[in-house]
C-alpha cells in the first residue's frame, strides 16, 4: 500500500479514537446534568443554552475552516441525543 496513504489513514484513525473518547467523556457528564435536573424537577431541553451552544461552535467551526453548518447538524444530533437521555433519566429508565 502506498506509505503516504497509509500515513494518513492512521492519523484518521487516531483522530477517531479521540472523537470517540470526548464522546463517552461529554456523555457522562451530560448523564450527571440529566441526573441533576431529575432531582431538581428541571426540563431535560434547555432551547436557550442550545441555541448558544450552536452560534458558538458554529463561530469555532468558522475559525477552524470547518463548514459551520456541518458542526451545526453535528451539535443537534449531539444534543437532541443527550435530550433523549435527559427524558429517560427523568422518566425513571
Amino acid at each position: 500500500m502506498d506509505q503516504q496513504l497509509s500515513a494518513y489513514r492512521q492519523s484518521i484513525d487516531n483522530i477517531d479514537a479521540a472523537l470517540i473518547y470526548m464522546l463517552a467523556e461529554r456523555f457522562r457528564i451530560t448523564k450527571a446534568v440529566g441526573e441533576h435536573k431529575a432531582q431538581n424537577a428541571l426540563p431535560p431541553a434547555d432551547p436557550e443554552r442550545e441555541e448558544k451552544q450552536i452560534a458558538r461552535m458554529k463561530a469555532l467551526a468558522e475559525d477552524a475552516n470547518l463548514d459551520p453548518d456541518f458542526s451545526e447538524k453535528f451539535l443537534r444530533f449531539i444534543i437532541n441525543e443527550v435530550i433523549r437521555h435527559h427524558e429517560q433519566i427523568r422518566d425513571g429508565g
